[in-house]
């Protein structure tokens, strides 16, 4: 079972003071980047995988999707989607990603926003959804970066003028990595830019765009805290096709 660490009192606390869970889609910088690799949601069918609080499954209920269904494994992130929804369209449900059960050929978007660098079995988890989404449907994703994850002790190192670099290590060992963010013991799954390439590929996905995504001039001059973002991709956007 994927580690629920949301539900940690200590996390979870941590987690609703940041800018993303305070300001939603738009206060996440990446957001414009991925939003441009999403199809119109004029009456789609979507799964929203890691829903959270479940700010893209009421993006794509306002925006015209059909209808939404929100999984997440933290019964305090669904709870907070709960509260703030009220679409008839959108139904959120618990569900572990390391076990879906979704039924064929019924979906047209798969959506899914920092969640699947926390599952090990990555390519069964994309085996299930090629088979949930309908031929010529998209799945569309952000995860952490292979080059941020892999670290066995990340953060910033400053040398003596100032400057900052990041202390990539262990890159083509894969597997667990252990960090300690707004709670200690969380486990994230590292693997390699073309481990994760190729497990799309080996499930039967054309990948359409990968984005290896940092901010713009216009949006370092508006918040200038993300130029250290351009020092070393925290992310990957990612849309492939079925």
């Amino acid at each position: 079972m994927t580690q629920n660490i949301y539900d940690d009192p200590e996390f979870f606390q941590g987690y609703s003071q940041m800018n993303r869970s305070i300001g939603g889609l738009d206060a996440a910088p990446e957001w414009p980047a991925l939003k441009a690799l999403l199809p119109s949601m004029h009456g789609l069918h979507v799964v929203d995988l890691g829903c959270g609080y479940g700010w893209f499954s009421r993006w794509a209920s306002e925006h015209g999707a059909a209808n939404v269904l929100g999984l997440d494994v933290s019964e305090k992130m669904l709870e907070r989607a709960r509260e703030t929804t009220s679409a008839t369209n959108i139904r959120y449900e618990r569900a572990d990603l390391e076990q879906l059960d979704l039924p064929a050929c019924s979906f047209d978007l798969a959506y899914s926003s920092l969640a699947l660098h926390y599952i090990k079995d990555l390519p069964g988890l994309f085996a299930h959804l090629y088979a949930a989404l309908k031929p010529g449907s998209h799945f569309v994703f952000s995860i952490e970066h292979p080059i941020f994850m892999a670290p066995r002790n990340p953060g910033w190192l400053i040398d003596s003028e100032g400057r900052k670099r990041w202390p990539l290590d262990s890159y083509q060992i894969e597997g667990e990595r252990v960090t300690n963010w707004l709670a200690d013991g969380v486990i994230k799954q590292h693997r390699t830019v073309g481990t994760l390439l190729n497990s799309l590929i080996g499930a039967g996905f054309t990948i359409r765009h990968v984005n290896e995504w940092g901010p713009s001039d216009e949006e370092v001059a508006a918040q200038p805290a993300l130029a250290e973002e351009r020092e070393r991709p925290m992310m990957m956007l990612v849309a492939v096709q079925r």
